[in-house]
């Protein structure tokens, strides 16, 4: 089964575009092998004010970018390429407030002057990419990477356009909560359901990749947001459910909320659903945690 679209509802046109988007683009929302490493405690903060790219001091050496070789992947909705340094702050619930959209196809490297791993276009299956920024040095931009989990691909200057991120999403695994915030203040929690044992909903820092229609009706008739994430254990995932992503969704009734009863997705209700397709838009960071701290 496959789906025709994936909707854009951000003033770039009703339809992205028609493409072929595997029935696992949502399902997505229903994957996740359980993450188990041992990992800070997340904290949070302020919003910081939007990053700005500096020049470099006249006595600072950016690194060189070097040529992308000729037959360079282009991450798709397949698992990305192996070979981008992990994310350093997975748990970090600092919200990013700035992402950028590649213009062109652009490669994506390991490291500031490293080595180029993979080339990243406008869009996916149709969909505008939006990433969001995680971290700057002198001449390169770090972002999530889309179709991995907790993993990094870091941009040279150019081929790239920076866009505003206002919105997160935390999700707290301890308390069965999701928790909307906007320019760092929140806006709205919300109860969840989350991956039942051993399929637990993966923790860490990921982005809203873009939404695709529901593909039966348990899931309530609302578009479903797939996420940058995959799941951790691939050979886990269940035949029917290959090739998925992590995702956010509804469902066709609100019984198991609270409980871990998901194959790792993030349940959440109807009304919950709508609401963040209203207002949140694709490279929104979506975080999660444990818990957050109480002090």
């Amino acid at each position: 089964m496959l789906f025709d679209r994936m909707i854009d509802r951000w003033g770039r046109g009703p339809l992205a575009a028609v493409v072929g988007v595997p029935a696992l683009l949502v399902l997505a929302v229903l994957v996740g092998a359980a993450l188990r490493y041992d990992a800070p405690a997340p904290t949070r903060r302020a919003a910081p004010p939007p990053a700005a790219t500096a020049a470099p001091a006249e006595d600072e050496t950016v690194p060189p970018a070097a040529p992308p070789p000729a037959g360079l992947p282009v991450i798709d909705y397949e698992p990305a390429p192996a070979g981008f340094p992990a994310d350093p702050r997975p748990l970090d619930v600092t919200p990013l407030t700035e992402g950028l959209t590649p213009t062109r196809n652009i490669a994506a490297y390991d490291a500031p002057g490293g080595r180029p791993r993979a080339l990243l276009a406008p869009t996916i299956n149709g969909v505008e990419l939006t990433m969001p920024v995680v971290e700057r040095r002198t001449g390169w931009t770090a972002v999530l990477l889309p179709s991995a989990s907790r993993r990094l691909a870091w941009l040279p200057a150019g081929g790239w356009t920076p866009v505003a991120l206002r919105d997160q999403l935390v999700v707290q695994r301890r308390t069965h909560q999701l928790t909307w915030y906007r320019h760092g203040s929140p806006q709205h929690t919300w109860p969840v359901s989350l991956g039942l044992p051993g399929q637990e909903t993966p923790l860490g820092r990921t982005f809203i990749l873009g939404t695709t229609p529901p593909p039966e009706p348990v899931y309530g008739g609302v578009d479903v947001f797939a996420l940058g994430a995959i799941p951790d254990d691939l050979d886990a995932v269940p035949t029917g459910l290959k090739g998925a992503h992590i995702g956010l969704h509804t469902w066709q009734d609100d019984d198991t909320l609270g409980e871990n009863v998901t194959n790792g997705c993030i349940r959440l209700t109807r009304t919950a659903q709508q609401t963040l397709l209203d207002e949140v838009r694709p490279g929104t960071e979506l975080v999660v945690v444990d818990a957050l701290p109480t002090s």
